[in-house]
């Protein structure tokens, strides 16, 4: 075994100059082998080859197509947010104007208790004051002794509808409505655990 070393050859192998010199020095190195015990680890192509100048171009151009999906994907995701955000915001400022006028109706002269589900007449006098009536303009005809503003609906939260929009907030309220029922109407599943 000593010669072996000694000699340079290892499993009969020629060594390099590097070889015999490290042997030379009492060691000797391991043999380049692409497949050690048989099997193939690495491809020595790959592994061992000085790079292609292209291939780094490619590799710039990867990364670089890369950023810019990346960006692109991003800047997809943040419209569709901003967007939302908008929604949002104009959702609030809704809320927030109808709370407005919520409000000012409920302080509107009125020598009537308001019962949700009704409908009532705001009128403005000449001396600015506004109220509410039960009295349509219709009703009073050409008699109507004070100028008309509108009428609202008192709904059950307290909230108030315009006259227009009465027929779309019944509907909505009418298939909510339906919805609940059907909820508690639904069969309830079997017991998993009972045993017929």
């Amino acid at each position: 075994m000593e010669d072996a070393a000694t000699s340079g050859q290892t499993e009969g192998a020629p060594e390099s100059l590097e070889v015999q010199s490290a042997a030379g020095q009492g060691g000797a190195l391991v043999e380049f082998t692409p497949s050690p015990g048989g099997l193939s680890l690495v491809s020595p192509y790959h592994a061992c080859r000085v790079g292609d100048p292209l291939d780094l171009v490619g590799l710039a151009q990867q990364v670089q197509k890369a950023d810019e999906f990346i960006r692109a994907n991003a800047t997809n995701k943040l419209t569709v947010i901003a967007e939302q955000i908008q929604y949002l915001q104009e959702q609030a400022r809704k809320v927030l104007e109808d709370a407005r006028r919520d409000a000012n109706l409920h302080h509107v002269a009125c020598n009537i208790v308001k019962t949700p589900g009704h409908i009532y007449y705001l009128y403005k006098r000449e001396s600015g004051q506004q109220y509410f009536s039960i009295i349509s303009p219709k009703e009073w005809g050409t008699s109507c002794p004070h100028d008309f503003l509108g009428a609202y609906k008192l709904q059950h939260d307290l909230s108030w509808a315009p006259y227009e929009e009465i027929e779309e907030q019944d509907a909505q309220i009418s298939i909510m409505d339906k919805l609940l029922s059907q909820q508690v109407t639904l069969p309830h599943p079997l017991n998993p655990t009972s045993r017929d």
